[in-house]
């Protein structure tokens, strides 16, 4: 497993610690509910060092971009961020991803997911038939995410540039606790409000700015946070996660991403998904929330009320802020509508279950 330059940070505050996408990565510290709370009401800081970045630059930068995402990134420009996938050649998704616009038509980082680093990148470098200058820098960047709605309060006195008035997707360049280069970047995973920061690990910078956060939160009551919370307080969102919600199989059309779908524009898979579109798609992410009790889990089967399999469970769980457990699925389209009764197949038992129109709060 490999470690971010923050675990010995984690097991030495007694993080419950776990594998995820090859690193060795802080699951919980206090417990998932008080994690999501303190993120909720407060603020809190995750490690996602594990993350990965990639550095595309020249005058061809943008052209590539172009051509293996959904989104128009011509439309963003220095300082601002889209949320984008990369389609695969069968209409599915290669993975889901930020871009990050350094210089407008010359410069961009794409941030993708850590699990997919090594296949994105493949994937990314079959398509640069122009000479893009491309350069991988996942080992060497440092990504922490100060999320909740206190966090740019709790964090302005280290930065010497306004964060406190950043607008969702931008991104500023700081100084940050003294160390240079930082970006911090409105482009948050938990629907709390808050930034990230990204930074190269030299020189003791890792240290320095974790030290500075905590130093400075500690009377704020700002608490480290780990996976588990993130995981629900992106479910509660109904933010997609790749792996779960999207993958080679699902369309962005299915998982009512089309809002990033750009048909303006050439790139993989467009006639699919303009044919796809067209014709209207056979199944749809929906979100649900539990009318009987039981939790969903992935994979878990949904059906209708005479049993007949009708989807798929893709995320669940009890949802802290709600007290009630809520989830994500791929439906037939005949069943797709808001307030339709669904039924969970939870060990062998049809749990009654009701779609909802996602955020869940």
């Amino acid at each position: 497993m490999k470690n971010t330059p923050f675990t010995s940070k984690h097991i030495a505050l007694g993080a419950k610690m776990a594998e995820f996408a090859g690193y060795n990565m802080p699951i919980s510290y206090s417990g998932i509910n008080d994690e999501h709370a303190a993120v909720r009401k407060n603020a809190g800081v995750f490690d996602v060092s594990h993350m990965g970045e990639f550095i595309l630059k020249g005058e061809n930068a943008l052209d590539l971009i172009q051509r293996v995402t959904s989104n128009d990134a011509s439309k963003i420009t220095n300082g601002q961020a889209q949320y984008s996938c990369f389609p695969n050649n069968e209409g599915g998704i290669v993975d889901d991803l930020i871009v990050y616009c350094l210089e407008f038509d010359k410069s961009y980082m794409l941030v993708i997911n850590a699990s997919n680093i090594v296949k994105d990148w493949n994937w990314v470098s079959q398509h640069n038939t122009k000479g893009v200058e491309m350069h991988n820098i996942s080992d060497n960047t440092c990504l922490l995410a100060i999320q909740g709605p206190n966090a740019t309060k709790i964090l302005q006195p280290l930065v010497d540039t306004d964060i406190m008035n950043l607008k969702y997707y931008t991104f500023t360049r700081a100084k940050f606790a003294g160390v240079e280069n930082v970006i911090v970047s409105a482009t948050g995973y938990t629907g709390a409000g808050g930034v990230e920061i990204y930074f190269e690990d030299k020189d003791g910078a890792a240290d320095t700015i974790w030290d500075a956060i905590f130093e400075t939160g500690a009377s704020h009551g700002i608490k480290p946070i780990g996976l588990g919370a993130r995981d629900t307080l992106r479910l509660e969102m109904g933010y997609c996660l790749y792996g779960n919600d999207i993958d080679d199989t699902t369309s962005p059309l299915e998982a009512g991403l089309g809002w990033i779908t750009k048909f303006t524009k050439d790139f993989t898979s467009k006639p699919f998904f303009e044919k796809q579109k067209a014709a209207g798609v056979t199944r749809k992410l929906v979100g649900f929330e539990m009318i009987d009790r039981g939790i969903p889990r992935h994979d878990y089967l949904i059906k209708d009320a005479e049993g007949n399999t009708i989807g798929k469970v893709t995320s669940g769980t009890q949802a802290p802020s709600l007290g009630k457990a809520v989830g994500l699925g791929y439906v037939a389209t005949s069943h797709a509508a808001v307030d339709s009764e669904i039924y969970i197949d939870i060990r062998n038992t049809l749990v009654k279950a009701k779609i909802v129109k996602a955020p869940f709060v």
